[in-house]
């Protein structure tokens, strides 16, 4: 990898996607305010803004007044924070405020705010008239480098995380970096989970680079725009080649089987844990499974744990408040996982740093072993 290039003006990353559906990520300080003329360069001549409380409270205002300043009429849909939202009632509620503003298919829904409202809005978005066009402003640092990229969209079920939602390409992406300053420590550790998962499915140079570097992006220094810019370009290119997850784009779930397990068995309860911390537990159990397979060497999961557990990431299932049931408890939820293929549970595990792969069909015998081996080794820790 070449190193991420740091650069005081916005960046942009594009996806090259066919049927004119191609469209930019945009990253770099101030976006919000300069959002307007982006999205007016889009045709529109209105839109609706979904966000939550807490997020609209601090950008809603600022970006109607840039649409504004733009010639784009625009509403707001307002949910509650939280992954509560990313529910039936959730989905309901946002294309019900969406049809009261009388959105058309030539409007723009415009998702303000971290992953949960990019994933509602944009499933909102891909089913409302059938489909209305749609822009992601992702305001968390996951969002930014996850998961308004690539068109992945849905709501939660009570068996299981995403099982409802559809692929709905983004129009345009605005990342605007300063956003990011809002966040909690917490938040803002969650959310580089999904930046050191880049460097660890394809890219050692990657994963060498955040260990250098990482502060930088927590301080909001020029390695944040870099290590969004490079994740986003990491991401573009496996989507572009596999958009809806027939092969390699499943690479990308790194740490996800077990932590949506995890995420499920603790109730979407962020209280107890956010999605990054589930990734940053279930990658580290990646590697720890993939060395105890023999597939990788027991210094490069070391190596892993290490890293996360220095960027103030929850590494063990005992660091899960509360508890995540026993071995059996966590395989029941991992069965719901969008990956299992006839019964069989299907893994991302490695076979070293920034060597990856899908390995399908793993022994749940094997599996159920290993979880009561970190689960017991966890109590004696």
């Amino acid at each position: 990898m070449t190193e991420p290039l740091t650069h005081p003006d916005p960046l942009t990353v594009h996806v090259p996607l066919d049927g004119g559906r191609a469209y930019d990520i945009m990253i770099g300080r101030g976006l919000i305010d300069a959002a307007g003329p982006h999205m007016a360069a889009l045709g529109a001549r209105r839109a609706a803004i979904v966000t939550d409380e807490n997020v609209g409270a601090l950008y809603a205002g600022r970006l109607q007044d840039s649409l504004g300043r733009s010639g784009l009429n625009s509403g707001i849909v307002t949910v509650a924070p939280g992954e509560g939202s990313k529910s039936y009632a959730g989905y309901a509620q946002v294309c019900d405020g969406l049809l009261a503003l009388k959105v058309e298919r030539g409007d723009l829904v415009v998702a303000l705010g971290g992953g949960v409202v990019g994933d509602l809005a944009g499933f909102a978005a891909a089913t409302l008239r059938r489909g209305v066009r749609f822009v992601q402003v992702p305001t968390s640092l996951l969002a930014q480098v996850d998961s308004s990229v690539g068109g992945k969209t849905g709501i939660n079920a009570p068996l299981g995380k995403n099982l409802i939602g559809a692929f709905h390409q983004p129009r345009l992406v605005l990342a605007d970096t300063a956003a990011v300053d809002t966040l909690s420590e917490r938040e803002m550790r969650a959310g580089y989970a999904e930046v050191a998962k880049y460097g660890l499915i394809a890219d050692p140079g990657f994963f060498d680079w955040c260990e250098a570097h990482w502060r930088g992006i927590f301080s909001g220094g020029p390695e944040r725009d870099a290590a969004v810019a490079a994740c986003c370009r990491a991401k573009a290119a496996v989507v572009t080649r596999d958009e809806r997850e027939d092969g390699e784009r499943a690479l990308l779930n790194l740490g996800h089987t077990f932590g949506h397990a995890l995420e499920r068995l603790t109730g979407y309860d962020a209280a107890r844990l956010v999605h990054g911390e589930g990734v940053a537990i279930g990658m580290a159990l990646a590697f720890r499974f993939s060395a105890r397979l023999g597939l990788c060497a027991g210094q490069d999961a070391g190596r892993v744990a290490n890293h996360l557990a220095l960027a103030g990431l929850p590494t063990r299932l005992q660091a899960v408040p509360g508890g995540c049931g026993d071995a059996d408890a966590i395989l029941d939820a991992m069965a719901q996982d969008k990956k299992v293929r006839d019964g069989a549970l299907t893994f991302i595990l490695a076979r070293g740093i920034g060597q990856s792969f899908i390995a399908p069909g793993v022994d749940r015998a094997e599996v159920a072993a290993f979880l009561r081996d970190e689960l017991a080794s966890d109590r004696d820790a």
